[in-house]
């Protein structure tokens, strides 16, 4: 009998040890790679995933715990030809550059436009704690979080 959990709309079952990291289940059983293994303590933010909607550091999950759950992962965020307007933005700002962060950005930052769709400066700051990046600094992502609003200003 396996752990039984959604993962990125799929029906899945683990058969291991409860206590394997999700992140690490992720990486070698399933072959997703989207969430990096960076600190393996739950700070750098760089394996972020939803869990039943929530963003949490899948290192620090044992698979256990997520029997029943729906797990998003960067793979499952958005299609490949659809991608989410946060990524889009990202790439127009040109945030990214060595892309460890940017998975776990991603996903910090969805669920913080998910709950407020029009964030303050300090509502982004706010929603990227728990992220490092070490290559651009926080004012790109930052900024290019709030070009969100300013290009949903300009379509409406």
């Amino acid at each position: 009998m396996g752990i039984e959990f959604t993962l990125n709309g799929e029906t899945v079952s683990f058969k291991g040890d409860p206590r394997t990291p999700l992140l690490e289940v992720l990486r070698e059983t399933y072959r997703l790679t989207g969430a990096k293994a960076v600190c393996g303590e739950g700070f750098c933010g760089a394996c972020t995933v939803h869990v039943d909607g929530v963003a949490v550091p899948s290192c620090l999950r044992p698979v256990g715990l997520v029997g029943g759950s729906r797990v998003t992962t960067i793979e499952g965020f958005s299609e490949p030809d659809e991608p989410h307007r946060l990524q889009e933005i990202f790439k127009e700002h040109d945030v990214v550059q060595c892309g460890m962060c940017f998975p776990g950005m991603v996903m910090s930052l969805s669920k913080l436009l998910e709950e407020n769709p029009s964030p303050s400066r300090d509502d982004v700051k706010r929603g990227m704690a728990g992220n490092i990046c070490r290559c651009t600094g926080y004012e790109r992502i930052i900024d290019a979080v709030l070009a969100l609003q300013d290009n949903s200003e300009a379509r409406s």
